[in-house]
């Protein structure tokens, strides 16, 4: 609803499997993905996302959230491929300035 109101188009996603479908009809500017899922997490979500050709999304920038803020849930997330990881639910207002 936040990321909406400053005018982005949001596609949400209930698991990593559907965000994968929402990527075969559309190639986001960018992937936030929580990374405690149902089924797959978001490191499975993002390695399989990578596999994808550009074209389709495998370069798309992305921001992992979690509610885990330990320096190594961090590094984790770096090293599976995130931009920028996100400790903090609910995201406070203003975190992208």
């Amino acid at each position: 609803a936040l990321l909406e109101q400053y005018g982005a188009e949001v596609v949400a996603a209930g698991s990593a499997d559907e965000a994968l479908a929402a990527l075969e009809r559309t190639v986001p500017d960018i992937l936030l993905s929580d990374i405690g899922m149902p089924g797959a997490s978001g490191y499975d979500l993002l390695r399989r996302v990578r596999t994808l050709s550009v074209d389709r999304g495998g370069r798309v920038p992305a921001i992992a959230f979690t509610a885990d803020s330990s320096r190594q849930d961090r590094l984790e997330s770096l090293d599976a491929g995130f931009q920028a990881h996100l400790a903090s639910r609910p995201i406070p207002p203003g975190w992208w300035r």
